[in-house]
């Protein structure tokens, strides 16, 4: 397995892989399919300091992560939040700790001072993998999402990186 910068040909399999969790999962709280012309400015609005990662295998995408803005107000210029997905086949094979793992060297070492994460409180997986990552849980917010019919519960993890 490789880790490297994404690119712009990695897009329809980072796409894939997230549209399918849009569709059965609380993982993310989207609830349409993203198109690829939203994928890419998505993409685009990810430079140096807020990477998009994939993790390869057989030159294969399976996986993917990002750090985005936490908020945009200037103040909080040194908190990113991550994401990690992880394609549906190759769930439990150390993928998800690889770009977390490799997101947290980044983010220490583009001067980041604290990373982010949302998590739906029924994702255990997710938030166990945060937690043996470094991360506390810090807020639990109640009945924030609406999804598949049901109110959906956020719990946030926060790891400082100095």
């Amino acid at each position: 397995m490789r880790i490297r910068l994404a690119a712009a040909r990695d897009l329809a399999a980072i796409n894939d892989i997230y549209n399918h969790y849009v569709l059965t999962s609380t993982c993310t709280y989207e609830e349409q399919p993203v198109s690829l012309a939203a994928r890419e400015e998505w993409f685009a609005g990810h430079d140096e300091r807020h990477p998009v990662t994939v993790a390869e295998l057989d030159g294969r995408v399976v996986g993917w992560a990002s750090l985005s803005l936490h908020r945009v107000r200037s103040a909080y210029r040194y908190s990113v939040e991550n994401s990690v997905y992880i394609d549906r086949e190759h769930h439990r094979r150390g993928l998800g700790a690889a770009l977390l793992t490799d997101l947290i060297e980044r983010a220490r070492d583009l001067g980041y001072h604290t990373l982010v994460a949302g998590c739906d409180s029924a994702q255990t997986a997710s938030i166990g993998l945060h937690e043996r990552h470094g991360f506390e849980r810090v807020a639990h917010f109640r009945q924030v999402g609406f999804k598949f019919g049901r109110w959906l519960d956020v719990i946030f993890l926060q790891r400082m990186l100095e």
